[in-house]
Parts: structure tokens; sequence; C-alpha cells
């Protein structure tokens, strides 16, 4: 199924806009509905993010069943997500224990009335569901660019299946092809130049301190760490190894390098439809 497009399911399709329309309708004339439902959101919305609605819907109707212990991965995407599930819940009275990968989804999770748990008591997740800042024709990721990759990371490895959303923005062919701010990697505040001079120094590049927006300083993860943004020259042979030799370096946490770990990506296109690569 790798880069099939698909038309939305039945039920994201409703909850996206048309929740006025009768199942029957949708069985009698399903292109015609789909097709009116964009021309009523891109009036609201922009195509990337009607994009990311699309991917964020589909992903949790395909994968979150009665019962389910969810990973809750963070970012943009991950709203429309917690939406959808919300609504799930509510209208089909699903049993289902989140488990959050930053303080944004905690957040998400009570605001909505969801279940909130925690590895302590839920160690093993059914499906973690995360967005992507790119994603390679290999399904390797970059994540991070929210500062949350270390949670990211402990709980996706967790799950038993890693589903990514995203919008047809974050799709390359290779990484660094459309997300151009580098590798995040998480350390430890002290070593933080350390790490940047042997970055430097063992894979070339450019390494940088991710300095805050809205406060003087840099940015501090939820784990009261600092982020590195390291920009690579080349493309690595093996992302495998490289992120292997990172994390050797004394003083880093993690990296945003998510290597062989997704099992299925959902790409929202612009015309509302969602591509799925396996």
């Amino acid at each position: 199924m790798a880069g099939t497009s698909v038309l939305l399911h039945c039920r994201s399709l409703l909850w996206i806009g048309s929740r006025g329309v009768t199942s029957g309708a949708i069985n009698n004339n399903f292109s015609f509905v789909l097709k009116q439902s964009v021309r009523d959101f891109c009036s609201k919305m922009s195509a990337a993010e009607l994009a990311k609605k699309a991917a964020a819907c589909a992903a949790v109707d395909n994968h979150v069943t009665d019962n389910c212990m969810l990973g809750v991965g963070s970012g943009s995407t991950i709203v429309y997500a917690v939406e959808r599930l919300a609504d799930r819940v509510k209208t089909e009275n699903l049993k289902v224990q989140c488990v959050p990968t930053s303080f944004q989804a905690r957040q998400l999770i009570i605001n909505h009335g969801l279940n909130l748990s925690d590895l302590e008591r839920t160690p093993e997740l059914d499906v973690a569901i995360d967005g992507a800042d790119e994603v390679d024709d290999q399904m390797n990721l970059i994540k991070g660019g929210g500062g949350c990759l270390t949670q990211e990371k402990i709980v996706a490895v967790n799950a038993k299946y890693f589903v990514v959303i995203a919008d047809y923005r974050k799709r390359s062919k290779v990484l660094g092809e459309q997300w151009k701010k580098g590798v995040p990697i998480e350390v430890i505040p002290m070593a933080y130049k350390p790490v940047i001079s042997q970055l430097c120094m063992q894979f070339g590049g450019k390494a940088e301190l991710r300095m805050a927006k809205a406060k003087a300083g840099p940015v501090v993860t939820d784990n009261g760490n600092f982020i590195i943004d390291w920009q690579f020259d080349a493309v690595p042979e093996n992302w495998k190894s490289v992120n292997q030799e990172i994390t050797l370096i004394p003083g880093v946490v993690e990296t945003g390098l998510f290597v062989n770990m997704a099992k299925k990506v959902y790409f929202g296109m612009d015309d509302g439809t969602v591509s799925i690569k396996e």
C-alpha cells in the first residue's frame, strides 16, 4: 500500500464537516460528498490544516479500538487526533487509556475528558500516534521541532504499533529535503557546548543551541534540558549508525532521529485525501 492514495474513512469525513449527511448519502455518492466537504472546509481552513485533520482522523479511526492503550503524541497535527478520539469515545462509548508524550499532550487529554495514564500504570501500549517534522522514503523520521523528542521516543518504543500522521509538506525522498532546521538533539544543559563541538568535529555541518522566542535564553524541554539543532551538510548513508553514535556522546539525552520505528504513515493531502505508506 506504499504511497497509495485512499479516501477518508466515512466516520472521518462525517467528523471533518459533513455531520448532517446521512450514511445513505455517503454510500450513494461518496465522491460527491468528499468534494463538497473539501469545498466547505477550504473556506475555513488552509490546505495544510485540512490535510493534518484528514490524516489524524484516518489514523484514529483505523487504529483506536475499545480498551485501547494509546500513546498520544505532540504537535499541531495531534490536536486533531485528540479531537477525533474524544468524539469517538463519546459517541461509541470507547474505553481508552491515554499516555501523553509531553505537557501539551497531557493537557489535550485532560481538556477533552479522556482517561489519562502513564507508563508506570500502562507500560505496554497497543498503539502510539504521533506527528513528524519530516518523513523520508524509508519511513525514517525527524522529530523534535516542538522539543518533545525524548518522551515521544520513549512512548513510541513502548507501543506495539507506531503510527505517524503528517501533512503532505512533511514527505521527502531523503531527510533534509523539506525540513531545513536540522536534527533536534536533547542535551544536559552543562554539556551543550562540548556536545556542539563533538557533533561538528565528528559529523560536520553546523550545530546550534535552540533559543526561545517568548523568553530570554534557550528552549527548555519538559525534562529540564536544552535542545541542539544539528544541520548536516550531506545526507548520511546510514541514519541508524549516526543516531547510535550521537547518543554515545556524553551529555546527549536523546536524538530526534526515529529510525526503523514507524510502521505506518498517514499523509494528509491538499485535496482532502490521505496517502498511506507502510
